[in-house]
């Protein structure tokens, strides 16, 4: 699964390590999201500051496709760990739905890997360290 700041890079720039790392998730692993994180997506990809870079068809598309190809996970547990309070929704969504990695390039939760079992990565780490896997059943 990836942070909300890697999925916005991963976007913008389809060339970034980001995107890299986001379409060898999709084509390898099962990206994970919920519907919680799909509207905090779609609230930064929407912000004045992005108009210049991204036109609305294209955040539009990616959010479709975040729809189509990711397992929807409804998160149950509150998870307070991080210092930065705003991240702990990555924590419970990578917890919620048995992530093997969050992908991110925060520092607050970088320092936190593994948590709980999951491992928690930058972009090009993932790219680097996690072999490709065959997906036996993406959804």
């Amino acid at each position: 699964m990836f942070d909300t700041n890697s999925l916005i890079s991963a976007l913008l720039i389809s060339t970034s390590v980001s995107r890299q790392a986001f379409d060898k998730a999709l084509d390898h692993y099962q990206v994970l999201i919920s519907t919680e994180r799909i509207s905090e997506f779609d609230d930064v990809a929407s912000r004045k500051k992005f108009e210049k870079y991204l036109d609305p068809e294209e955040r539009e598309g990616f959010e479709e496709l975040l729809h189509r190809e990711a397992r929807f996970v409804e998160v149950s547990e509150e998870i307070t760990a991080c210092r930065d309070p705003d991240d702990d929704t990555f924590l419970a969504l990578a917890v919620a739905g048995d992530a093997d990695v969050l992908i991110s390039g925060d520092e607050d939760l970088l320092v936190l890997d593994p948590f709980r079992g999951v491992r928690i990565v930058q972009p090009r780490a993932f790219l680097d360290a996690f072999p490709p896997v065959e997906l036996q059943n993406p959804q």
